[in-house]
């Protein structure tokens, strides 16, 4: 990863004013970039990449769209975060789903390898639920399981709930409904993030529980080659999530109609989404099952790729 990159992510961080930031996912990627300038793998540790496709294109609308696929079957699509290009998700996890399903994992608007055409939308987390639909329409899929990650739980919500015919069963990765409910992270914590003398050690906390650091190596599943952000979009991106967060422009009011078997899944040591906000949306969709994984923070997916892979699957295959 570049070291354009990682500046780049730092200049979004410190460039945001810390009393404006309504929630520490937003800034989940920033550490990502802090812990691969400050760590090194050893060879053995190294992941081998899956067998993704090339990178394809689609146009849609006023988006160059690109994504991957992996593996065959029914169609399994994958929401990105904040500031997250497609190339994140963890290799092991994309492997291990492409064994019984076709595997889609695409950049937001801008992010990426996708390029907006005709760029005078303002962003929002709606907007973003109907460039994957879109993408879903160009690619000729009727219906397609759906799993978020952070943000990207928020586009898999609005995309069931604006276009329940394409949404299948719905897996919410560290998730929350946004509006005013949301139990939000640690102020301290957060200011912490935009605090330039933080060390990198210490901003490993906000993704993964300190015990496991102390045996574990955090890289080992971390995928290092990835497209650059832009940072300009990733401001628009914040800008679009501080939007979901305001009274009424989240989800809680709208869940009780959600009508999607779903799996709400988050690590009880998660700080940059609290686990608690999975307590909060249970009880608001009726098909609702939780699971809270013992020892787990944000990063779940580069903890324990197998595990959250088998616990995917086994959801899916019920």
């Amino acid at each position: 990863m570049s070291l354009a990159l990682m500046s780049g992510f730092l200049c979004v961080a410190f460039g945001i004013n810390p009393p404006t930031m309504k929630n520490l996912t937003n800034y989940l990627f920033i550490i990502f970039i802090l812990i691969l300038a400050s760590c090194s793998k050893k060879a053995s540790d190294v992941v081998s990449a899956p067998q993704l496709s090339e990178v394809k294109y689609v146009t849609t609308g006023d988006v160059k769209m690109a994504y991957r696929t992996i593996g065959e079957g029914y169609p399994l699509l994958l929401c990105m975060g904040y500031t997250g290009v497609m190339d994140m998700w963890a290799p092991v996890l994309l492997q291990k789903l492409a064994e019984t399903y076709k595997v889609i994992i695409f950049e937001n608007r801008g992010m990426g390898y996708s390029t907006i055409i005709n760029d005078t939308a303002v962003f929002s987390i709606k907007l973003f639920a109907k460039d994957a639909a879109n993408l879903m329409n160009a690619l000729n899929i009727q219906k397609a399981h759906v799993m978020g990650w952070s943000m990207g739980t928020y586009i898999a919500q609005e995309l069931a709930l604006g276009y329940p015919d394409k949404a299948d069963k719905v897996i919410l990765y560290a998730a929350d409904c946004g509006d005013s409910v949301t139990i939000q992270p640690d102020s301290a914590l957060m200011a912490s993030l935009t605090d330039p003398n933080t060390s990198p050690a210490t901003k490993l906390l906000v993704l993964f529980p300190p015990e496991w650091l102390t045996r574990s190596d955090a890289l080992a599943y971390f995928p290092m080659d990835v497209k650059e952000a832009d940072l300009n979009i990733c401001k628009r991106q914040d800008v679009a999530c501080q939007n979901w967060f305001k009274e009424g422009g989240g989800t809680s009011n709208r869940l009780s109609g959600f009508g999607k078997k779903t799996l709400l899944i988050t690590g009880d040591q998660d700080i940059a989404t609290p686990w608690k906000n999975t307590m909060i949306m249970q009880p608001l969709i009726t098909n609702c099952k939780i699971l809270i994984v013992p020892g787990c923070g944000h990063g779940l997916m580069y903890q324990y790729p197998y595990d959250l892979a088998g616990h995917v699957l086994t959801f899916l295959k019920e």
